[in-house]
């Protein structure tokens, strides 16, 4: 059984991304640490023992098409609804529209936890609110009086509707088109694959946000718009009228996260209505769609990242308690009489503290990324740095915490032995459902493309140099305290911060030089080295933090372990991206 850690996701807010500063300066305005902590205390419960109850049915049952319509899992039509009773689809959104109006680091944290429960099933919300939070910004007074509080109360689900068969994640590729209509209507036309909870009756209506293009409109990226289409139309007065002309044409048999309907939707064909083409609302201006549906790519992205952090706590959590009754063997040094539990021998204790490392650093990083995002809205003196950091932690936190997302699965079923590689164990389905992470949402190459071309030279890289002064501070605030157990913690990690710096500087003389293709050799490995130093900063800032919790020597011996072993990797990181270059005349080599 997942039970919400509470305590540490409330200490990683308070204490590492800054929510505890925050609120003592008033920028959360009234918010209080007691609320924080009944908000946090609520949505473990609900996880726990509501929606993980549900999971393993989730996963063996999953969404089905019958007679033409998706049916969810048993139970999870009132387990959403259950849901969105509790007020939990609102929390961030403003409370003009019906929201709650709260930080978005705590809605991360929830998000972290339905995750946790079921991956299939947090990816309802996770969809919902990018739409709402597109249309709070894109969309017209009228989209928004129709549509915005249903979205926000989670009555109705949204959807992103990007993918086609032939363009995947080439978006300018894309073919599915829009017609003009004299009532300030469109019509929309063709075919969208991968669309995560694209149909199912959980909720009475479904608000797809859809890219298409207009006969008139440009080539490429630069002729895509952005287009509201309802499952049911709905009338002036806020009811519903008719069905609108798209169906869900079939659902993916996929690898994992089996509950969640992810559809094949074909709009236009005349399957409803008098005539052919899905009726559909321009949002933002014609041509400019994708700038829009960015607004909601961009929340998507650190709440994916937030699904990696949310997958390793389940499986670290699991195989904890596994490695801690599972009895083999006599440990080395052991008195005891009989089997030791196999938590005892070093090679299971290594894979488990890695597993614990990598989840409370990807925690940190998504919360820290969360901060940002919070201060760039609510700390207008500093809204701009603010702005840059977010831009920045977003690429790292998606990629860094989704590969450790399934990197901890992975070991967690190596934990189990044989036992991890049986369903029965719940330990496959975990690795199961993190392994779609690193791939939608940008797949994390495309992730470390952002990260090295348009986030590293962001202010010329004085963005950057400025973060890594921080880090560096961190460390040195290490060096300096007379807390027992750091060990060789920190010359290692000024270790790894200098070749963070090193391959930063680098990465930018080379794009300063016109030597792109060098540059993007790298990438992917640089945004491990980023995402590594950062863990190594974070633990350590996070156990120099006095909260009075008695977890104090525990949170200094995680952060010995990680940078005593993980940190151990950035230097071979940074080899590996000066050396890109040279594996791509390689690649042309063998692969002629």
């Amino acid at each position: 059984m997942y039970k919400a850690p509470v305590e540490e996701i409330a200490f990683t807010l308070k204490h590492v991304a800054g929510m505890e500063r925050a609120m003592e300066e008033g920028i959360l305005g009234d918010l209080s640490a007691d609320v924080v902590d009944a908000i946090l205390s609520e949505a473990g419960r609900f996880a726990g023992e509501e929606v993980e109850p549900l999971a393993g049915n989730g996963d063996r049952q999953g969404a089905r098409l019958v007679d033409g319509k998706v049916v969810l899992p048993d139970g999870w039509e009132k387990l959403y609804r259950d849901w969105i009773a509790g007020g939990w689809n609102g929390l961030t959104a403003p409370e003009e529209y019906g929201g709650q109006g709260l930080p978005h680091m705590l809605n991360i944290a929830t998000l972290e936890m339905w995750n946790s429960a079921s991956m299939a099933f947090g990816l309802a919300p996770t969809l919902t609110m990018g739409a709402s939070e597109a249309l709070r910004a894109h969309g017209s007074d009228d989209l928004k009086r129709k549509y915005l509080a249903k979205l926000v109360s989670g009555e109705w689900t949204g959807t992103m509707n990007l993918t086609e068969p032939h363009a995947g994640s080439d978006v300018g590729a894309l073919r599915s088109r829009a017609e003009r209509r004299d009532d300030g209507t469109y019509r929309i036309f063709g075919e969208k694959i991968f669309i995560t909870w694209g149909d199912h009756e959980a909720t009475e209506n479904i608000i797809h946000l859809v890219l298409a293009r207009l006969p008139d409109a440009p080539a490429g990226t630069r002729g895509i718009s952005l287009f509201l289409v309802p499952k049911f139309l709905v009338n002036e007065d806020g009811s519903l009228g008719a069905r609108n002309d798209y169906f869900a044409h079939s659902l993916e048999h996929k690898l994992g996260i089996h509950g969640s309907p992810t559809c094949t939707l074909i709009f236009g064909d005349g399957k409803y209505g008098a005539e052919k083409g899905a009726i559909g609302w321009l949002v933002g201006e014609e041509n400019k769609g994708l700038a829009c549906m960015f607004t909601m790519m961009n929340n998507a992205r650190l709440a994916v990242g937030i699904q990696g952090v949310a997958i390793a706590e389940a499986a670290t959590q699991k195989a904890i308690a596994y490695a801690g009754e599972r009895t083999q063997g006599r440990a080395p040094g052991t008195t005891a009489s009989g089997m030791s539990p196999i938590i005892e021998h070093p090679d299971v204790a290594r894979m488990l503290l890695t597993m614990k490392s990598l989840t409370q650093g990807s925690r940190a990083i998504c919360y820290a990324c969360a901060e940002a995002i919070d201060m760039s809205h609510r700390d207008p003196q500093k809204a701009g740095f603010w702005q840059e950091r977010a831009a920045l932690l977003t690429p790292i936190a998606k990629s860094f915490s989704t590969d450790a997302g399934v990197d901890v699965a992975s070991l967690g079923i190596q934990v189990h032995g044989g036992m991890g590689f049986i369903e029965e164990t719940g330990a496959a389905r975990l690795l199961r459902d993190a392994r779609i992470a690193p791939i939608y949402e940008g797949t994390n190459g495309i992730q470390a493309i952002d990260l090295v071309t348009r986030k590293l030279t962001i202010a010329n890289g004085d963005h950057v140099r400025g973060f890594i002064a921080e880090l560096r501070g961190i460390a040195d605030a290490v060096a300096k305290s007379n807390l027992a157990g750091f060990g060789e913690t920190a010359p290692r990690l000024l270790a790894a911060i200098a070749d963070l710096e090193k391959t930063s500087e680098w990465l930018l003389s080379r794009q300063a030089e016109g030597s792109v293709t060098e540059a993007l050799a790298g990438a992917t490995p640089y945004q491990r080295l980023f995402g590594l130093v950062l863990t190594g900063s974070y633990l350590a800032k996070g156990a120099l933090a006095d909260a009075g919790d008695g977890e104090g020597a525990k949170r200094v011996a995680l952060c010995r372990f990680a940078a005593e072993n993980l940190l151990a990797e950035t230097a071979a990181l940074s080899d590996r991206v000066v050396a890109g270059a040279g594996s791509l005349e390689a690649a042309r080599i063998a692969f002629a």
